[in-house]
């Protein structure tokens, strides 16, 4: 599997926007906004985590994810709280799922974690002041394409077999290696 890319992010980001868009300016004459956008957010949280799914490497575990979070969110559907929570816990299973399949240090999870608080508040910005669902979800999906930019592991330890071994020695090896690549390249001539 390749990496997920931030071109790949803003395409999502701009297919989830635009199919949104559509759906909601289709559908909203038959069905109470609130409803409405609650319906969108669960839809755009399950297309989001099988993109997610879709581009990771760890393929242990995908079924009882997305079941876990397919029960969770008809668990927070049934729960019905005020939308601001109902966007808080979808947005949660993003990050939960973010967080199991593509780091690995607390350390990256966390830093996922504020960019997803970020990505809310872009989002609820760009509702207050243009009304527009398409830029809302645009700003959202936009900034959390910038996950692919955080490092798997944020702490990464340089291997304990370096870390044992004297520079000294390391310079030593690195000398007597480099000895032997120059007899190898003077004994082919």
């Amino acid at each position: 599997m390749k990496h997920p890319t931030f071109l790949e992010g803003v395409a999502v980001a701009l297919i989830a926007s635009v199919g949104s868009s559509i759906l909601f300016t289709t559908v909203s004459p038959m069905m109470e906004n609130l409803q409405l956008v609650k319906l969108l957010v669960a839809g755009l949280g399950l297309f989001y985590t099988l993109y997610l799914f879709s581009r990771s490497r760890e393929r242990l575990g995908r079924i009882v994810t997305l079941s876990a979070w397919c029960i969770s969110a008809v668990i927070i559907w049934i729960i019905n709280p005020p939308l601001t929570l109902y966007l808080l816990m979808h947005i949660g299973l993003i990050w939960l799922t973010r967080s199991l399949y593509f780091y690995t240090s607390l350390f990256s999870a966390l830093t996922d974690f504020g960019l997803s608080g970020l990505s809310l508040a872009a989002a609820v910005w760009a509702a207050v002041h243009t009304g527009s669902i398409f830029l809302s979800i645009w700003c959202f999906f936009l900034l959390q394409a910038l996950f692919t930019a955080i490092p798997s592991d944020l702490k990464k330890r340089v291997s304990s077999v370096d870390n044992n071994i004297p520079s000294a020695d390391r310079f030593h090896r690195a000398e007597q290696a480099a000895e032997a690549a120059l007899r190898r390249l003077s004994s082919l001539n």
